[in-house]
């Protein structure tokens, strides 16, 4: 009898190991499908999906890769799929390299009259050399661009397209006075050469100071945390209506990409130079005619505001007396100390006061010089954009 149960359980155990082992050949055998699965319904999209898909439709056809070599060559042509991205030295994102000399970042249509706004660095090799410039449509088409003009201390510049078979729609635009952190944003750009690359964030902070090429500081920038990397320079932040608010223009990472901390230049600064630079080429930039010391300088030397290191002659500053370092001496002449009712400390509080006046525009300085302080009213004038 114990034989006989102990017999019996060895079988049980057997069968049971058998269909254990045989489980997945079996499941296999019978569920397998080697035809294509039926599809389920999906059902609508999420209403913040469809906005968001929606907005992107609208707004993407008017985003174009911009292309700009900094001197042409044949050989050029073997490496362009080898491109890899560089951001601009101290964090200003947008340059492509390919081969050592073709920038490449992105623009948007700004009107029907074909003119595309990016930023001056990206297009500021070919500028400097001559080298050509090529816009990709979103349709896939390429054409020939020219640069009407450029504002480094903006870092915006304009181009106007070739012939094209179908213009572009302009972006519509939106205003940067009334943004308010946590708003949603969304970044449309080529980054790393992949085009129309759309990222999603809110606007982060606002006021911001960015340094530019030309030795000022652009106030009033837009922080989000919207991915924008090396290739995104020059296209557009948009609001959640689809609405332009600012044009990426630079990133704050250690290695070049995407941590979170991007900057755009509100686009009342872009409603008001990009006018500018069709017209005139230029920017008519208000400023007093003074070329200012530098801050490091200046603070070494233990002075809290912006030293006029020179007076431009013809200029407001030259017509109200104002003086510069002696060059003889190395004297300091005046500071300028405030503004109206409010103190100047740097030269990037001067600049946004004299921008917010206008140009033409009557303003108070107070000016400091061997000790006393006095007040000077002086009218802005159109001054070269890199002095104020």
């Amino acid at each position: 009898m114990p034989d006989r149960f102990v017999r019996l359980v060895l079988a049980a155990v057997l069968v049971l190991l058998t269909l254990f082992v045989a489980q997945p050949y079996v499941t296999a055998f019978l569920f397998s499908r080697e035809v294509p699965r039926a599809i389920t319904a999906r059902g609508d999209l999420a209403p913040a999906e469809a906005t968001t898909v929606a907005l992107f439709e609208r707004a993407s056809p008017s985003v174009v890769h911009v292309f700009a070599q900094g001197a042409a060559r044949g050989a050029d042509l073997m490496s362009l799929d080898d491109e890899s991205e560089q951001g601009q030295a101290g964090g200003q994102g947008g340059g492509q390299g390919g081969s050592g000399n073709t920038q490449t970042g992105t623009g948007f249509v700004w009107d029907a009259g074909g003119h595309v706004v990016t930023n001056n660095h990206v297009v500021q090799a070919a500028i400097q050399s001559g080298g050509p410039i090529s816009v990709r449509l979103s349709s896939g088409e390429v054409v020939t661009a020219t640069v009407v003009g450029a504002a480094p201390a903006y870092d915006l510049a304009v181009l106007r397209l070739g012939r094209v078979a179908k213009a572009p729609p302009p972006l519509a635009v939106g205003t940067s006075a009334d943004l308010k952190v946590g708003q949603s944003t969304f970044a449309i750009g080529n980054p790393f050469g992949l085009d129309h690359t759309l990222t999603t964030g809110v606007i982060s902070a606002l006021q911001r100071r960015l340094p530019t090429s030309e030795g000022r500081e652009l106030s009033g920038v837009i922080q989000t945390d919207a991915a924008i990397n090396p290739g995104n320079s020059g296209g557009p932040l948009l609001d959640s209506a689809g609405r332009l608010i600012g044009v990426n223009t630079a990133i704050f990472s250690p290695s070049g990409a995407s941590a979170g901390i991007g900057f755009a230049v509100p686009v009342d600064v872009v409603n008001r130079v990009v006018p500018d630079l069709i017209r005139n080429g230029r920017v008519r930039n208000p400023g007093v005619g003074i070329i200012a010391g530098q801050e490091a300088t200046a603070a070494r030397l233990g002075i809290d505001g912006v030293v006029v290191l020179r007076v431009l002659r013809g200029s407001p500053a030259a017509s109200t007396g104002l003086r510069g370092v002696d060059p003889q001496t190395g004297t300091v002449g005046d500071v300028i100390v405030g503004v109206g009712d409010r103190p100047v400390h740097r030269l990037a509080d001067l600049t946004a006061a004299i921008e917010a006046a206008g140009l033409g525009q009557p303003i108070d300085l107070a000016v400091e010089r061997d000790g006393r302080v006095r007040r000077v009213r002086i009218t802005t004038a159109d001054v070269a954009e890199n002095r104020p």
